[in-house]
């Protein structure tokens, strides 16, 4: 529990500082671009290797073949460290020619920029690989607390170098830092692994085990590379904007996820191995009410979070982020970006649990397809409005497309699995929908009062603590007089998430860059 916190914390945290020395800048979005290689690595490794090593080497471990587990596992760390050796030195050659196609709106100066900056974070890929599979195998022998703790060093290092070398480098100490961090992630887990005792510098490409991992790589893969291809062309189309907007769009972003990362994150953790189990059993029931369960705790989160970041918008911004670089102006262009990321927060979450049940119940495929559909649609959206909208079109584009993503899952999920209880579904979200509204109420009188904090942080932080705490106490009432079943399922779930040796699964967590 520490350690998912903590890292979520901090990650946060990394975002306020960097927001102190850099702001809206041009630097920050020369920076993001430069991030788009070694995210989108993060994610495909994390997401699809990891996700395919793991049930197979687990296997080996539970059927007592040590040895041709660990013979696996070596062969495949190997291999991987080879080729994202030859991907590095590559993509710092190469950095010329890629980088001006995630960034080719920026001016020369500012491309030149980003490209340093690329080559910089290259080496970090080699790690970014290697700690991914690392924490798969420690998870495989339950030795969870270093892969717990990655998230909490990698921003640690972070925010260290971007506080102590910022005077002398510049955006340059963020890129130092990140890449510094990310080696960091790998090498805090090299004791841990080491001690298991079973690597061997050995190379078998003809292991019975990687075809297994090949049958399970595929779907995952491309499912993976689909959601970090969503960001690619969010940076890409948003390179051609003012300098500024694609460092806004991203505060959004991380405003967004935070209440997904914490809540709807934990929810979908606990539902996995519930529907998992309920579909081995053949249990069709199981599986419809533990999926009806997990939508109905996501509306409980997600609806009031998103009303909250809405109406709260700009003295949310405004508290985390107003200092330094981080001025009035880019206090009001993120303001004006945030509702249009945030009414796709409940979408996104939704995704989350729909994409676990169909996984649980074997079905690859066809959520794969539609997570490309979506990454299709999102980029037609984005070309539609950025001409009349900006950064707003390309944060509504995203909405849009994860909602369209919902409504062919949820229709997936009937089909192919069994028929969803509808009638409880909206009656939850007419209550929850509901008790925000009286929420919106109450934080819209308080708005109309004219009362305003004193321009310090401290001023501040207590009025919107505040404000949040009231709109809070108002919801949960207003819950309570409507009988909202999820106010207690919702605070079980969380608890259960917690539990020892309960960890969520490589896909869900947050992107280490950016």
């Amino acid at each position: 529990m520490g350690a998912t916190l903590g890292s979520t914390l901090l990650g946060f945290g990394r975002e306020v500082v960097n927001a102190k020395y850099y702001g809206t800048q041009w630097q920050m979005d020369a920076f993001l671009a430069a991030s788009v290689i070694p995210t989108i690595l993060f994610g495909v490794f994390n997401g699809a290797l990891v996700s395919a090593l793991v049930p197979t080497f687990s296997g080996y471990l539970a059927l007592d073949r040590r040895e041709e587990g660990w013979r696996l596992a070596s062969t495949i760390i190997n291999l991987l460290a080879l080729v994202m050796v030859t991907c590095a030195v590559l993509g710092y050659l190469l950095a010329p020619w890629y980088v001006p196609l995630v960034a080719h709106g920026f001016p020369k100066p500012e491309m030149g920029v980003a490209i340093h900056m690329t080559r910089f974070l290259m080496p970090s890929v080699i790690a970014v690989a290697l700690a991914g599979v690392l924490s798969g195998i420690l998870n495989a022998y339950s030795r969870f607390r270093s892969a717990a703790i990655v998230g909490i060093v990698l921003n640690i290092v972070t925010i260290s170098s971007v506080l102590v070398w910022n005077h002398k480098f510049g955006i340059y100490a963020l890129v130092f830092g990140t890449a510094l961090g990310l080696i960091a992630q790998m090498l805090v887990q090299i004791p841990a692994f080491l001690s298991l005792g079973g690597y061997r510098f050995v190379i078998d490409v003809h292991h019975p085990g990687l075809k297994k991992m090949w049958a399970l790589l595929g779907p995952i893969t491309i499912g993976s590379a689909a959601g970090q291809l969503a960001m690619f062309f969010d940076r890409f189309f948003a390179s051609t904007l003012t300098p500024g907007y694609m460092a806004g769009m991203n505060y959004a972003t991380k405003l967004v996820n935070f209440p997904q990362q914490i809540f709807a994150a934990a929810i979908a953790t606990v539902i996995f191995p519930m529907l998992a189990t309920k579909f081995a059993q053949d249990n069709p029931e199981g599986v419809v009410h533990s999926t009806t369960t997990g939508l109905r705790l996501v509306n409980f989160i997600t609806i009031p979070s998103a009303c909250a970041l809405i109406l709260l918008a700009h003295p949310i911004v405004q508290t985390l982020f107003e200092r330094g670089s981080f001025g009035p102006s880019s206090v009001a262009l993120t303001v004006g970006l945030l509702p249009f990321s945030a009414i796709g927060l409940f979408a996104i979450a939704s995704n989350v649990v729909l994409t676990r049940c169909l996984f649980a119940c074997r079905q690859t495929i066809w959520p794969v397809s539609v997570s490309v559909g979506s990454v299709i649609l999102n980029v037609i959206l984005s070309i539609t409005w950025l001409p009349t909208l900006g950064a707003r079109g390309l944060l509504l584009a995203n909405s849009v497309s994860q909602t369209a993503q919902m409504l062919f899952l949820l229709v997936l999920v009937t089909r192919l699995v069994a028929r969803l209880d509808w009638r409880a579904l909206a009656e939850s979200i007419v209550k929850i929908g509901a008790s925000a509204f009286v929420m919106v109420l109450v934080l819209n009188w308080i708005g109309s009062l004219g009362v305003h904090p004193q321009p310090s942080f401290v001023s501040r932080a207590w009025f919107l603590l505040g404000e949040i705490a009231i709109g809070a106490l108002v919801f949960i009432a207003a819950a309570l007089v409507l009988r909202v079943e999820e106010l207690s399922l919702a605070w079980q779930a969380i608890l259960a998430r917690f539990e020892r040796n309960v960890i969520p699964p490589p896909e869900s967590r947050e992107a280490p860059i950016a």
